[in-house]
Parts: structure tokens; C-alpha cells; sequence
């Protein structure tokens, strides 16, 4: 009867140990933003009570001679020394807090694109300019739509949360108007009244008093490149201040050329787009032939003897004789562009390279076979 009695308990023992120490592993983790605000204000005031009690208790603190002196001296040191260092590794816990938090919203808003999308290989990059610039004001998408794929790459002014703000409204724009739209042009101009919308509404936060002043006269402004590549590769485009992309052609002499198509419109924000906006026909991409969209964060790119970064000369070295895979053509200037400057650029350089699959294209050697659902033209 004992056996048949204890059993239970010792099980029932058990068990509840096991609740009770899941329960104290629970609260140990969700202890730790409270307990780290106890030591923030405890320790301060543990130190300077060491400070406090010395002074007025032992009394090396009272004498003045040279070995006294020497003893407060060290002292005080030790209790300077603490606060500094406990200051510091408050401060640096919270700036990496902070840009945990500013890459992954950056890194929501610029989500990864996929391999493939309707007949186009895809890779993008971002290079940032510096360690303290993780949130910057660069942007592109791209999505396939009834209309033909439509990619956006952008430039806002400046870095921070701010410029991070105007990527996510100008963002969420394209992506609603791209498959709304019907022609490029709409998508244009609904782009202007998101960012015309979101200077307004920044304006009446940050400065009630000139709630109702012009968005138009503000200093924020957004490079803007809107591209349609249709069926048959041609590539209509409307442009607002941005560099215009590379056509990367690997079997012929002029392997990396500017794909132009006229002068461009200024940028979205100082002045208001034209009443008509009619894309423009830059070109075709055929089958294995690729496009290379920049942010002027590359060409801007000096040596320390002021150089620009030549980007079309480099491309061509990159391209000629090999065939266009976009993430080995980001990963190649992207290490020229470190060798010519010397160290990271001045600015966020920002890539995005497609290449036109529509058509019977051998796998490049050392890129992954990706089978999709699109259907081969």
C-alpha cells in the first residue's frame, strides 16, 4: 500500500517541481527589462554611496598627506571609472537596441525579392555607407503585374528615420498603384501625392504652426525610377531625377551601355510633376541580356584622389565574355567599387540587376536551378 501511495506523490512532486521551474524560467525572461532599469539607477548611486562612505568614514580621507592624497586620489578614480564605464555600456546597449530595431523595419520594408518573378532572375544589394547610417533612404521593388513587371528604385534625401518614413509611404504606394494602375504614368503620379500627402502630414507634426504650408516648397525630395518591361522585353520608363540603368549585353563589343531616355523629370517633392506623363521607350531586353538600376550612391563614389567610380568601364569588364547572373554582377562591383575607394562609400549604393529569362537560356554556370510556375516564352 505505501509503494501504491507514494508513487503518486513523488509524480505529482515531480511534476509540479517541473511547473514551478518552467513558470521561474518564464519570469527570469521576462524579468530582465526591469531588472535592467534597477541596475541603471542602482549602480550610480551604489557608487557614489562607495564615494560618500570613504570620505566620511575612513579616515585617510581626512589626512593630507601625499600617500593619503594618493589613496582618495585612486579612490575617487575607481568610483569615476565605474560610472563612465556604466554609463557607456548603458548607451551602447541601447544603440543596438535602436539599430536592431531600424534594420529590421528597413529590412520589412525592402523585402528580399525572389529569384525569379515572370521571367526575370533577380538579385538586389544594398551597400550602407557607413556604420552609423543602417537606415538609409534607398528603395526598390519589383512585381509582376497585369500590366508587365514594374520596378521602382528610388533615392529619399538623407538618412534616419525620416528618410526611412518617405521609403515606406512612397513603397506602399507602388505596390497598391502597380497592380491598380494601367498605365505608368498614374502609378507616376499617385507616387507624387503619397509623398506630396506624407510631407504634409510630417510638417503639421513636427511644426503645427505651418500645418498648411505648400508641401512643395519643403527640402525633402525622392529620385524616382519607374520602369515596365512588357512581353516581348521592351522597357518603357518614366524617370524623376534618378541615373538611368545599364543594359548589360555580353555578346557584343559595347557590353554595358546606359539605356537613356531623354532628359529626366525633377524629383518627387520640389516641383509638381508635368500634366501629361508619357513613358518613354528606352530600349529591349532580349533573352539573357540583363539591366543593372543604381542609386547615385555608386557613380558618386570618389578614390582618395577625388576620382569618381567608373561604373560603365567596370561593368564591362565585369559582363564581357560571361554571361549575365545577377548576383555575381552585384557581388563583382560591389568589390570593385571597395578597391577603388578604399573603404565605404560616401553614400548608400544600392543594385538591383534583372535578367531576361523569356526563352530557351542555358543555366549559368555556379547559379542555382530554381524551377518556377511562370511560363516560358
Amino acid at each position: 500500500m505505501r509503494t501504491k501511495t507514494r508513487a503518486p506523490t513523488r509524480t505529482f512532486r515531480t511534476s509540479l517541481r517541473t511547473s514551478l521551474r518552467a513558470r521561474l524560467a518564464k519570469a527570469v525572461r521576462a524579468e530582465p527589462p526591469r531588472f535592467r532599469r534597477v541596475l541603471t539607477c542602482g549602480l550610480p548611486m551604489v557608487w557614489g554611496a562607495v564615494a560618500i562612505t570613504y570620505k566620511l568614514t575612513c579616515p585617510l580621507a581626512w589626512q593630507s598627506g601625499l600617500d593619503a592624497r594618493i589613496v582618495s586620489s585612486a579612490v575617487f578614480f575607481l568610483v569615476g571609472s565605474g560610472l563612465i564605464l556604466h554609463v557607456r555600456r548603458g548607451l551602447t546597449r541601447e544603440l543596438r537596441d535602436i539599430k536592431a530595431v531600424a534594420g529590421a523595419a528597413q529590412s520589412a520594408l525592402l523585402r528580399p525579392l525572389p529569384p525569379r518573378l515572370d521571367g526575370l532572375a533577380l538579385a538586389a544589394g544594398r551597400l550602407a555607407a557607413d556604420r552609423g547610417a543602417s537606415v538609409g533612404g534607398d528603395l526598390y521593388d519589383v512585381v509582376a503585374t497585369d500590366h508587365g513587371v514594374r520596378v521602382v528604385m528610388g533615392d529619399v534625401r538623407g538618412h534616419g528615420l525620416g528618410a526611412l518614413a518617405t521609403v515606406g509611404a512612397v513603397l506602399g504606394s507602388f505596390r497598391e498603384a502597380a497592380h491598380d494602375e494601367r498605365e505608368l504614368g498614374c502609378v507616376l503620379r499617385r507616387l507624387g501625392r503619397t509623398h506630396a500627402r506624407h510631407l504634409r502630414q510630417s510638417a503639421r507634426a513636427e511644426h503645427p504652426a505651418v500645418a498648411g504650408s505648400d508641401p512643395e516648397n519643403a527640402e525633402e525630395f525622392v529620385t524616382v525610377l519607374l520602369l515596365e518591361i512588357r512581353a516581348d522585353g521592351a522597357v518603357y520608363a518614366l524617370n524623376c531625377g534618378h541615373p538611368w540603368p545599364y543594359l548589360l549585353r555580353p555578346g557584343v563589343v559595347r557590353c554595358a551601355e546606359p539605356m537613356a531616355g531623354g532628359d529626366p523629370l525633377p524629383p518627387l517633392g520640389p516641383f509638381p510633376l508635368p500634366a501629361e506623363l508619357v513613358p518613354v521607350r528606352c530600349g529591349r531586353i532580349l533573352p539573357g541580356e540583363g539591366l543593372l538600376l543604381h542609386t547615385d550612391g555608386i557613380e558618386d563614389a570618389r578614390d582618395a584622389h577625388g576620382r569618381f567610380f567608373p561604373l560603365q568601364r567596370e561593368l564591362t569588364e565585369t559582363v564581357r565574355g560571361r554571361p549575365v547572373v545577377p548576383k555575381a554582377v552585384i557581388n563583382a562591383v560591389y568589390e570593385r567599387l571597395l578597391s577603388h575607394v578604399g573603404g565605404p562609400p560616401g553614400d548608400d549604393a544600392t543594385l538591383l540587376v534583372l535578367r531576361n529569362d523569356r526563352g530557351y537560356v542555358p543555366v549559368q554556370h555556379g547559379e542555382p536551378v530554381v524551377r518556377t510556375a511562370y511560363t516560358v516564352l
